[in-house]
């Protein structure tokens, strides 16, 4: 078996295994269209990107994997395999070879995204991938705008306070290392139907990130139980982000809000299968040199002298 980086010489194959690609990046398939698309296939080559595209091949069967790595952040996703239908004992020894590559990145942990009933599902656990939080993707009505302000305004510096302390209140502490912030504000944030769009920190009742490209949108939300933007300035929300275009506009649940699920189903938005957000933790070896004082070699080298009996004399 033999598993290498991507070189032009494959470039034929890509779109080849086009109809046959496992995503795994949820909000990139959604927002940026199939992985292995004609947009796409000169951006894996691209030695000044973080992408890393890797080929296993044994006998007759191909197997190919890409991971990403945005700017800032600290943990790499893996974006497919293909094609889906060697997703099997290929899967370990080319996760193990693209893991190494997010190593050198300086990335601590890699993300994987896969329908809870898929075959895959099994090969990236026995490649070292462990879930710890299930997600739906639900994917919004159009709805018409509201007749009052929207509640919902670009996220400023000075609210980065308040979406961290949302985000500590929201995201389990176990999962902090994994689901880290940005390290600028990004995204919207709503302040509730009676406060103004210039009140003070503590009146932010929300955070959403947004993921946006050619092919549709994508909402990560932070949201309390008792926020008061969620029925009826979620319609505000679709209507601050679409801006007059038609892509679609996706939320992303998680296990950890699943009580947003009843709130989205009101509103009419489609559910999708449920999905096992996966990760494996990156082990990086650091090599450190230990300065030894001359002293402590010497005293290393020297033999030990003789035992020395002590004989006393009874009177």
């Amino acid at each position: 078996m033999t598993v290498r980086s991507l070189d032009l010489l494959d470039l034929p194959f890509l779109s080849r295994y086009r109809q046959d690609v496992l995503s795994l990046d949820s909000a990139g398939l959604l927002t940026r269209g199939n992985p292995l698309g004609a947009s796409a296939m000169l951006s894996y080559l691209n030695p000044h990107r973080n992408i890393y595209t890797a080929v296993a091949s044994e006998n007759d069967d191909t197997l190919m994997g890409q991971i990403i790595l945005k700017a800032d952040e600290t943990s790499a996703r893996l974006a497919f395999l293909a094609p889906a239908g060697n997703v099997n004992g290929l899967t370990s020894p080319l996760l193990d070879h693209m893991a190494a590559k997010a190593g050198d990145w300086g990335a601590f942990h890699l993300l994987a995204e896969v329908d809870e009933d898929a075959p895959a599902f099994k090969s990236l656990r026995q490649a070292g991938f462990a879930m710890y939080a299930w997600q739906r993707v639900w994917k919004l009505p159009r709805l018409d705008a509201p007749d009052r302000d929207n509640s919902w305004c670009a996220a400023e510096e000075t609210d980065w306070p308040a979406i961290q302390s949302l985000h500590g209140q929201i995201v389990p502490a176990l999962l902090h290392p994994v689901e880290n912030l940005p390290r600028q504000a990004s995204g919207l944030v709503c302040r509730g139907p009676s406060a103004s769009l210039r009140s003070a920190q503590g009146d932010l009742q929300a955070y959403v990130a947004v993921d946006s490209g050619t092919q549709g949108v994508w909402l990560q939300p932070l949201v309390p139980p008792d926020s008061t933007c969620v029925q009826e300035q979620l319609t505000g929300l679709v209507s601050a982000v679409a801006s007059g275009n038609n892509r679609p506009v996706y939320v992303c649940v998680r296990s950890y809000q699943a009580w947003l699920e009843s709130a989205l189903a009101d509103l009419g938005a489609e559910p999708g299968p449920r999905q096992a957000v996966m990760v494996r933790r990156l082990v990086k070896t650091i090599k450190e040199t230990q300065v030894v004082p001359a002293m402590e070699k010497a005293l290393a080298k020297a033999k030990p002298a003789a035992p020395v009996s002590r004989v006393e004399n009874e009177k």
